[in-house]
């Protein structure tokens, strides 16, 4: 067990607007509210990113690109263009997704060439690195496969969902891609994840990163709980 404050709990957020219809206004409220709460990083697609990366100059919240979103269906080569555009505009963290095509077909070889372009480019920029799996559509020896190629590739993180697939986050899959990833790769909970008994479950199954839209709805009944409890940290 690890004892948490609230605001290493908060670190653990990635506070996240990936809607088509968000403009530049909810984007603006999206990063205030990474700033009042002290969230780890705003996580947008992507032509987001200098919009928001000026937004959050000077603090030490990171601005999150997704990558080929949601879909994953473009090609390595255009995956790497977008992630550096997105670099170049001010992103500092990097979410991509799979080819999930090319992994129902067990094409190992190109999801492992896809992995280590894109992880080559944000090491190069020394900018962490996430691979989505959108484990909705994969069978558990799949999730499996993706994760020994991770282990190789040493992304930074290997991530549940999109939130956008036919399902989010499970505590199995947590656990599943903990066991698996190896001790150089993290692993972070994303989709569906809007309440903080379920922060808290993948939180305790291993997750060192979580993507969510209701982070302040989280971290704040968090601070509730704690000033009921007057308590200062939680063991999990």
């Amino acid at each position: 067990m690890s004892t948490w404050t609230l605001d290493e709990l908060a670190r653990l957020i990635d506070h996240t607007n990936l809607h088509a219809d968000a403009t530049e206004e909810d984007m603006q409220i999206l990063c205030d509210e990474a700033k009042r709460h002290h969230f780890k990083m705003v996580a947008i697609n992507q032509v987001q990113s200098r919009f928001c990366s000026q937004q959050l100059a000077g603090t030490d919240i990171d601005t999150g690109a997704a990558i080929a979103f949601p879909l994953g269906q473009t090609s390595i080569e255009a995956k790497v263009f977008e992630t550096r555009d997105a670099l170049a505009n001010g992103a500092n963290e990097i979410d991509y997704v799979v080819n999930v095509t090319k992994v129902k077909q067990h094409d190992w070889d190109y999801v492992e060439d896809e992995m280590t372009r894109i992880v080559a480019v944000c090491n190069e920029a020394g900018v962490p690195s996430k691979v989505i799996f959108e484990n909705c559509y994969l069978t558990d020896n799949e999730k499996v496969c993706l994760c020994e190629i991770a282990r190789k590739v040493r992304p930074t993180f290997i991530k549940t969902s999109t939130g956008f697939g036919t399902g989010g986050a499970t505590v199995a899959d947590v656990k599943l891609m903990v066991e698996h990833a190896g001790n150089d790769v993290l692993v972070k909970a994303a989709g569906g994840i809007r309440d903080a008994d379920t922060f808290l479950a993948m939180v305790k199954t291993g997750a060192r990163r979580i993507g969510t839209s209701s982070g302040v709805v989280i971290i704040n009944e968090l601070a509730r709980r704690m000033e009921l409890d007057g308590i200062t940290s939680l063991e999990l």
